[in-house]
């Protein structure tokens, strides 16, 4: 168990982020970091130490950091800052989530309540998986891609880095989502 968890980004992505931490059991403390510190000290209970610039000084060998946020290119840097900073990444996972163990699953990675990641399935570094959303058998996320809230990927499915699908999208068996690409809620994707 690691000592701390830093949560990048104290919003609302990352207050759910912190919360599928503490309920995971696999650090002793919980903190935040936000560009809103110090006008902003404390948020849902937890306390918020110090921004991004200040993370290299409150990092030891002990402390890891997801950075919690939905914006893909601001998350993209977030991870680049903190592994400037030599802080490792942690990857989330909500014990009410479904992860199949045959799945590889990067670093920096969230999977939040009720989420199922199915066989063979491949989750690039700091994607996330919101509630209730389905990465079915042999689905393929590259870095940075984001399921909304009730997303369902059949099997098969590539989704390009940094690619955003919001909530209700639902993707048929094989379908290939284009890098980048931000898919409206409830957009049907077929090849």
């Amino acid at each position: 168990m690691a000592r701390s968890l830093l949560v990048v980004g104290a919003g609302m992505h990352g207050r759910a982020v912190a919360e599928a931490a503490q309920l995971s059991g696999m650090w002793a403390e919980i903190l935040f970091v936000d560009d809103r510190w110090p006008e902003l000290q404390e948020t849902g209970g937890r306390r918020v130490v110090c921004n991004l610039a200040g993370l290299p000084g409150i990092a030891d060998h002990d402390t890891q950091a997801i950075a919690a946020v939905g914006n893909n290119a601001l998350r993209a840097k977030w991870v680049q800052t903190i592994q400037d900073a030599g802080v490792s990444l942690a990857t989330v996972i909500h014990p009410a989530a479904s992860v199949s163990p045959s799945a590889t699953i990067e670093a920096g990675t969230a999977i939040l309540a009720m989420a199922m990641v199915g066989a063979g399935a491949y989750i690039g570094t700091a994607s996330i998986l919101n509630a209730h959303c389905t990465a079915d058998h042999d689905t393929l996320l590259e870095p940075y891609a984001h399921l909304g809230t009730g997303v369902h990927l059949a099997g098969g499915v590539k989704i390009g880095a940094g690619a955003w699908l919001q909530a209700g999208c639902c993707a048929g068996y094989g379908v290939v989502v284009p890098e980048g690409q931000v898919s409206p809620p409830g957009t049907a994707l077929s090849s």
